[in-house]
């Protein structure tokens, strides 16, 4: 453990680095420090982790590292905002564990903290008779993975419970909820750093390496070999790191010489929003009932925290990895997608469905389309074009979605040091504080903290 002197400079450099949450900020950043643990991701699996990490071992010093200036402004913040309840995945496997650990832990969370929430409900409705036998399944599979009171209803029940909502039977999860997930992450910031933890944005991860003799003035001798740089030449000393870095995931574990598969394919979902004089024809999350041959769920209706509703999202190929717009673009992130083996076996499987993503993405009318199946009163004037999120796929060479967690370490000093969260999909938001539990566990076991 650093002497106490270091160990309060850290916490209070920390509290002044994290912006949004009221902290002063403007105090120069020291060129160099050292920490037990250095959490790479200031996203809200990467917080939820480091605030695991720290309160497991308060003796230990922790920091987040982030590239932007900011917390929580990707995924975290450019989600749906859905606390899921667990219907769809596979019973017995850690995604409908995770998840139904998790969204009883983010209610329990926001709870205590004052965080706001909506417990609204959730239909997945059939609005077609072959759909019907799938959403049995589905009910069938909520009952396995414990997802507390499901329930089959009517065509009637449905309009009891959305009036403007047409199907022929529908799946109801009273306890599915919505939350701003980006408050959610900025909490879990507060509370690392209010037992030591050090956050510094603004500190882009370029490299890692082994050092080679102890730094100058130093008493600790090679207490901390693993130095981190970053894009400005800065740099910090830790025993141990762990990356939660989503879209980056795949080049964080490349710079620390392990490997660089699964990639990260990046896939743009876009939003149409309801005018907010027609907002009154949505009460809750609509959802369809998926169809196991696309990889992606389908348009939905998505309430949210400040009132708007969010229709969509369709999925197509980002150009670039944290591209919100339809023109953003990278010549990196392209050519890194576009020459990978896997992108295409995956194209090519589902060539259909990509090409009316690609159309729904462009014409409006025919996501209106989509969308008046579940409520014909929909027209295109009720709509505005909204928001967009950026969803950080891992994909294997044989075009595979990658659906569950993949960590991942190394050989040599290095690798043994390090712990990639890999891939933490979807519902990891939902599911934070559970998969922060898991990443603990296997940060322990690794590097015997």
């Amino acid at each position: 453990m650093p002497p106490p002197l270091l160990l309060r400079a850290g916490r209070a450099w920390g509290r002044a680095r994290l912006p949004g949450l009221g902290r002063a900020a403007g105090h120069p950043r020291r060129r160099s420090s050292t920490f037990d643990v250095v959490v790479v991701g200031g996203g809200i699996v990467g917080l939820a982790s480091a605030r695991e990490l720290v309160l497991r071992h308060p003796s230990l010093t922790f920091s987040v590292l982030e590239k932007e200036k900011e917390l929580a402004c990707h995924q975290s913040g450019h989600n749906s905002g859905v606390i899921h309840s667990g219907i769809y995945y596979t019973p017995g496997s850690l995604k409908a564990k995770l998840c139904v650990q998790g969204a009883a832990l983010c209610y329990e969370y926001c709870d205590r903290k004052g965080i706001p929430y909506k417990q609204c409900g959730k239909l997945i409705v059939a609005v077609e008779q072959e759909e019907i036998p799938r959403l049995r399944a589905l009910y069938e599979r909520g009952l396995l993975n414990n997802v507390r009171d499901l329930k089959l209803i009517s065509a009637k029940e449905i309009q009891a419970k959305e009036p403007f909502c047409r199907g022929v039977m529908a799946l109801d999860s009273p306890h599915t909820g919505i939350v701003n997930y980006r408050q959610v992450a900025l909490s879990y910031a507060e509370d690392f750093q209010e037992v030591g933890g050090a956050v510094l944005t603004d500190f882009e991860v370029t490299d890692m390496e082994m050092a080679k003799e102890s730094p100058s003035e130093s008493e600790d001798g090679m207490k901390y070999p693993v130095i981190v740089r970053n894009s400005k030449g800065e740099e910090i000393r830790c025993q141990h790191i762990v990356t939660c870095a989503g879209l980056y995931s795949d080049r964080l574990s490349e710079i620390s010489g392990c490997s660089h598969e699964p990639r990260i394919v990046p896939f743009r979902g876009d939003y149409l929003v309801l005018k907010p004089e027609k907002c009154y024809m949505v009460k809750g999350n609509i959802y369809p009932v998926p169809d196991p041959r696309f990889p992606f769920l389908g348009v939905h209706f998505t309430p949210r925290m400040d009132g708007n509703v969010w229709l969509g999202p369709n999925a197509v190929l980002a150009f670039k990895r944290e591209g919100y717009k339809l023109y953003d673009f990278s010549a990196r992130d392209f050519i890194d997608a576009v020459v990978y083996s896997g992108l295409w076996k995956l194209v090519f499987r589902n060539i259909s469905y990509g090409m009316s993503e690609m159309y729904r993405a462009c014409f409006l009318s025919a996501q209106v389309k989509q969308l008046q199946k579940f409520i014909p009163e929909v027209t295109i004037s009720d709509i505005l074009r909204g928001p967009a999120g950026v969803r950080a796929q891992a994909l294997d060479r044989d075009g595979n979605l990658v659906d569950d967690f993949v960590f991942d370490g190394g050989t040599g000093d290095i690798g043994s040091r390090v712990l990639h969260v890999r891939n933490a999909p979807s519902p990891a938001a939902t599911s934070s504080l559970a998969i922060a539990k898991m990443i603990a566990d296997e940060a322990e076991r690794r590097f015997g903290l």
